[in-house]
C-alpha cells in the first residue's frame, strides 16, 4: 500500500472513531438507555465529576503536563494534516528561455511525453512517470514494466540515454535526476523442448 493510501485507511478510522463516539454520546444525552460498558449511568450525568476535577487541583505539575501533552497532540494532527494535503506531484515546471524571460511548462505534459517515449522503447511495455520536487529542479520518479526477454541494464541505459535526456534539453533543465524502478510483466513460463 502506497503512503497516500495508508493515510486515507488511517484518517477514514480515526473518523469513524470519533463519529461511533459522538453519536453513542449525542444518543445518550438525548436520553436512549446507555449500554452496561457506558461510563456514565444517564443523561444526566457529568463527564468529570467535582472530585475528579479538584483530585489534581494542589499539584503543580499536573495542568502543565495535560495541556504540554494536549499540545503535542494537537501538533501531531496538524503536521498529519499537511502530509496528506501537500501535493506529491509536481504541476507545473519554470523554464528558462533564454531571453530573460521564464515560461511555465505543465507537469502531466512532460510526464506524458516521458512516458511515450519509453514505452517506445524495445521491450518498455508500461511505463509511469511522476515529477516531483520544486519548480526549478525537479526530480523523476520512473516506475517500467519490462518485457521477460529484456536486460534490465540495457533497458535503463536506453532510458536514461534517449527519453530521459530528449526530456531534459527540451525543458531546458539543467539537470533531471530520476528514481528508476524496473519490474518484468508477469507471464507464464516457457515450455523448453
Amino acid at each position: 500500500m502506497r503512503r497516500g493510501g495508508l493515510h486515507r485507511v488511517l484518517l477514514a478510522l480515526v473518523g469513524l472513531l470519533l463519529f461511533a463516539l459522538g453519536g453513542s454520546v449525542l444518543a445518550v444525552g438525548l436520553g436512549a438507555p446507555p449500554p452496561s460498558w457506558w461510563i456514565h449511568t444517564g443523561p444526566h450525568d457529568v463527564l468529570l465529576t467535582r472530585a475528579e476535577r479538584t483530585h489534581w487541583r494542589g499539584t503543580g505539575w499536573w495542568w502543565p503536563a495535560v495541556l504540554a501533552g494536549l499540545a503535542i497532540v494537537v501538533l501531531l494532527a496538524l503536521w498529519w494534516l499537511t502530509t496528506i494535503l501537500r501535493r506529491r506531484r509536481l504541476t507545473e515546471i519554470l523554464i528558462d528561455t533564454g531571453d530573460g524571460e521564464s515560461a511555465l511548462l505543465r507537469g502531466r505534459a512532460l510526464e506524458s511525453a516521458l512516458a511515450q517515449e519509453a514505452v517506445q522503447q524495445e521491450g518498455v511495455a508500461h511505463a509511469e512517470i511522476q515529477l516531483r520536487g520544486r519548480r526549478t529542479t525537479p526530480t523523476a520518479r520512473v516506475w517500467l514494466q519490462l518485457e521477460p526477454y529484456v536486460d534490465p541494464s540495457t533497458a535503463l541505459n536506453d532510458f536514461t540515454a534517449q527519453a530521459l535526456t530528449r526530456a531534459r534539453a527540451s525543458a531546458r533543465l539543467v539537470s533531471l535526476p530520476a528514481q528508476v524502478r524496473l519490474r518484468a510483466v508477469k507471464h507464464r513460463a516457457e515450455r523448453v523442448t
